[in-house]
This record gives C-alpha cells, structure tokens and sequence, in this order.
C-alpha cells in the first residue's frame, strides 16, 4: 500500500480538497484496488459473507470495474483518513490500494476561473 500522503502534496493543494458539507470537514477520494493475482472471486465472496467492512464515518459513493477485472475505482468520502486506513486492514491480503484526494471537476473550474 502507498502512504496516504507521500509528500506529494503541500497544504495550499489539501486545502483545496477540503469539501465543507453540513458543518463537516469532507474529503473524497479515488480508491484504486489493484487485485492480487487478477483474481476478483475471493474479493466478491468476502464481499457477499461478511459486507464492505466499512467503519462507521466512511461513505461509498460508487465504483466501476475494469474490463479485464484487474482493477476497481471507488469513490469514498470522510473526514478522517483513519477510517480509510482501518478498512484498508480489512482488504489489504486481497487488494494493493492506491488512494487519492480527489476534488469535483466543477469545484475546481469555479476555482480555477476565479484565478484567471
């Protein structure tokens, strides 16, 4: 698994991923699930015994599959990297995540135009 931040971004760029939704601090972010082995049967079969073993805080939004069922692209939001962390332990022997801040592309337009 990467780290959460790698360094990579400085705080003006996580200021910017910040969604101010009801009070809360809100992030979203893109959950890339690479499966070992190309192998989805065991991620599926876990799924339908025992759920998305989310904690309580971490929201699915959605997800899309690859074609070649070699990858997974969810959408999740939360306000606390830790529960990211806490579901990653739940799937880690079965996926390699990669998970990235991300910000919707019309919030970053309307910030984008007020800078031009």
């Amino acid at each position: 698994m990467r780290p959460f931040f790698n360094g990579d971004f400085d705080d003006k760029l996580l200021s910017l991923v910040i969604l101010r939704i009801g009070g809360k601090n809100l992030m979203l972010f893109m959950i890339v699930e690479t499966f070992k082995n190309r192998d989805a049967k065991p991620i599926y079969q876990r799924f339908l015994d025992r759920g998305r073993l989310m904690p309580e805080g971490l929201e699915y939004k959605a997800s899309w599959i690859e074609a070649s069922f070699n990858r997974c692209f969810q959408l999740m939001e939360c306000d606390d990297a830790a529960l990211l962390q806490e579901w990653v332990l739940e799937w880690r022997d079965l996926v390699d995540f990669e998970i990235v801040p991300v910000v919707e592309s019309n919030t970053t337009k309307d910030l984008v135009t007020r800078h031009l």
